[in-house]
C-alpha cells in the first residue's frame, strides 16, 4: 500500500525548489505515478474559463490526443463545468468518455481552485477498474492544494 505522507512530503519538498513552475508541477506528476501503482497517467490541465476550456499541461503517461478539452466534454470537461470531482470505476460505463488509451479502466478528475476559482485538473487514469478509492481521493485533494498556487 503506497504511504501517501511520505508521497506528499516528497511533493511538498520539490515544490519548495527554485525550478520554474511547470518544472515543478512535472515533477509532481512524474512522481505520482513513480509512486503510485495504480497511477498509469497523470497529467494537469490548465483552465481557461473565458474559452470554457482546459489545455494540457504537463503530464506522465504515454502521449495524448486531448491537448484542448471544452467545458462539459468527456470526465475532464464534466469535472470542469460542474467543478466538481468525478471518479469513473469503469469508463467503458460512460457515453461521453473520451478515450486516451484502451488500457484504461478508471479516472478521477480533480479540479484545482485558487482564491474560489477554477484554474485547473488533475486527472490521472487507472489500467485497473474501480482503482481509486476515498483515500485517494482524500490525498490527491491535498495534492491539488498545494499546486494551485502554481496554475
Amino acid at each position: 500500500m503506497t504511504d501517501f505522507s511520505r508521497v506528499r512530503d516528497e511533493i511538498k519538498g520539490r515544490l519548495d525548489s527554485d525550478s520554474l513552475p511547470g518544472d515543478k508541477l512535472l515533477e509532481v506528476v512524474k512522481l505520482l505515478r513513480e509512486e503510485v501503482d495504480h497511477y498509469d497517467w497523470v497529467g494537469f490541465y490548465v483552465a481557461s474559463p473565458e474559452e470554457k476550456e482546459l489545455s494540457l499541461g504537463p503530464f506522465s503517461g504515454a502521449p495524448t490526443e486531448h491537448t484542448e478539452i471544452v467545458y462539459g466534454e468527456g470526465i475532464c470537461g464534466q469535472a470542469a463545468e460542474l467543478e466538481s470531482t468525478f471518479i469513473v470505476d469503469d469508463v467503458s460505463d460512460e457515453n461521453n468518455y473520451l478515450s486516451c488509451s484502451p488500457e484504461v479502466e478508471s479516472e478521477i478528475v480533480l479540479p484545482i481552485f485558487s482564491n474560489g476559482d477554477l484554474v485547473g485538473e488533475l486527472d490521472i487514469d487507472s489500467h485497473q477498474r474501480g482503482a481509486f478509492t476515498d483515500r485517494d481521493e482524500e490525498f490527491l485533494r491535498e495534492v491539488t492544494r498545494l499546486v494551485s498556487r502554481l496554475l
